[in-house]
């Protein structure tokens, strides 16, 4: 989250301190608990189930001609999609979903919809120091379009404008908040939000609203299809193909298993998917992140926590967690669990994970032990596009006839429709101040092939574990990452 990805980076190494027990586990809760907690859990995403019946789309069967095919049904997509049409309303926009509307990322995400596109301060100013202003600027422009888009659309997402309070649960994090402006103590921040753990807090009001991501998914669909936007769902996109030479004419070929659409344009939003260009596959690593989302609170509960203005709520360590409330209060809580598997594949295999779950459930009752008896719901998962510099990239292949946007590293909600935005702007031929970006120019360092890839990763991980462990100080490898530009994050 935004204060949080800025602040966690900022730790010096150069001290060999002993191991220490994290707060979660000297306050671990009885095996009983946790397991009673999840007993009756449904391995499902809640925000898919509380939508209600969704719309459907007919699978592409029969050949066709498009402007523009976008691929992708996720915000990405979506987003290509509804600023295409609403830049151009005569242009024919088809958009090609292999499962469902917003069934993977878009779907499954925490809802924290943040301005930055850096992936908070500390990342973007070390990776983009010339351009960080305008990149803050254009981030927060991009909020303000994605409310008032939603707004005109008529999207009902359940948005609350009710900021990030990020705290420190361990005391050598307190002083990595106590220079904000928004600096909470301990009584402050338990003012806030009522936990024993919870030792300082920096509540951020502005960069930050909280969404409902499947009404958020299902929405834009809605919008794009009245919109005149060509949806189809069921429809993977198997290849992609272009004249082969520059003068060559004919349009590019999107090729599935049942049908082709003919396009001038081609946008491609498959996030975390094996991309269908060849040039962009080391770029991105799937990683598997964990969540948890309790049964309703009732008044006596939510009572006993506060948390009254309802803000997105994340902690400074390295293996974090971050958590909110919905409409009905239940709670949702994820993170800490980063899971990345040796050969880099995406598998609904991976998503039930009992070990993930079970650490989750101990420490919710770790951070709110006062909620005792309070039963999971839903559990689920779902696969990061990470890359290398945290943030996403944007490219063009086939002579400028296909686009690209991936790499978000779990801060895609609102930043997805910035890709949006440089995606249309990129294939149209025009130049903005967007696409002049270096951010935008310049594609981030790729991972390794597989194994040298999970060795990394492991040893990453590791690292970042043992740095919680020993007051935040990095050891010579993560400070290496950091001097490189590389490295791992969720």
């Amino acid at each position: 989250m935004l204060l949080h990805s800025s602040l966690r980076r900022i730790q010096n190494g150069g001290v060999n301190l002993r191991a220490q027990p994290t707060v979660y586990e000297r306050r671990r809760p009885s095996p009983g608990l946790v397991a009673s907690a999840l007993s009756d859990t449904a391995h499902a995403v809640f925000w898919l189930a509380d939508t209600g019946a969704p719309a459907t789309y007919a699978p592409l069967t029969a050949d066709t001609r498009a402007d523009l095919v976008v691929v992708g049904g996720g915000y990405c997509g979506l987003w290509t999609a509804v600023i295409a049409k609403r830049r151009n309303p005569g242009a024919h926009v088809v958009l090609l979903e292999a499962q469902t509307i917003g069934w993977a990322a878009s779907g499954r995400n925490g809802g924290f919809c943040e301005a930055s596109l850096t992936h908070g301060e500390e990342n973007g100013r070390s990776r983009w120091p010339g351009e960080y202003d305008a990149l803050q600027r254009l981030g927060t422009e991009n909020l303000a379009a994605l409310e008032h888009d939603l707004a005109t659309l008529g999207i009902d997402c359940e948005l609350e404008r009710s900021g990030m309070l990020s705290v420190a649960v361990e005391d050598h994090q307190v002083p990595w908040l106590a220079q904000e402006p928004s600096y909470l103590d301990a009584a402050g921040v338990r003012a806030q939000i009522d936990s024993p753990i919870f030792l300082a807090g920096a509540w951020e009001r502005e960069g930050c609203v909280l969404v409902h991501p499947g009404k958020l998914a299902r929405g834009l669909a809605r919008a794009a299809a009245e919109l005149g936007v060509e949806i189809h769902e069921g429809t993977a996109v198997e290849a992609i193909e272009t004249p082969r030479s520059a003068g060559q004419a004919g349009a590019t070929r999107v090729r599935t298993a049942r049908a082709v659409v003919s396009a001038d344009r081609v946008a491609l939003a498959t996030n975390v998917f094996r991309p269908l260009l060849r040039r962009a596959r080391p770029l991105t690593v799937p990683v598997y992140d964990y969540v948890l989302m309790t049964e309703p609170l009732s008044s006596q509960q939510l009572t006993s926590i506060g948390w009254a203005n309802r803000q997105g709520l994340a902690d400074l360590a390295n293996q974090f967690h971050y958590s909110r409330l919905t409409a009905d209060n239940r709670i949702l809580y994820g993170g800490y669990d980063a899971v990345h598997h040796a050969g880099g594949r995406v598998r609904t295999s991976y998503e039930d994970r009992p070990e993930s779950y079970q650490r989750l459930a101990s420490h919710f009752l770790t951070t709110f032990p006062q909620l005792e008896g309070v039963r999971f719901s839903h559990r689920w998962a779902g696969a990061i596009d990470t890359c290398t510099r945290f943030a996403a990239f944007h490219g063009t292949a086939r002579r400028g006839r296909v686009a690209y946007a991936a790499g978000f590293t779990g801060l895609g909600v609102g930043a997805t429709r910035f890709a949006a935005e440089v995606m249309v702007d990129r294939l149209s031929g025009q130049q903005t101040p967007r696409t002049r970006l270096e951010m935008v120019r310049r594609l981030p360092l790729p991972f390794p092939p597989e194994p040298v890839a999970a060795i990394g990763i492991g040893l990453t991980k590791w690292s970042l574990d043992r740095a919680d462990h020993r007051q935040g100080r990095r050891n010579p490898f993560l400070r290496t990452l950091d001097r490189l530009g590389l490295g791992f994050d969720s």
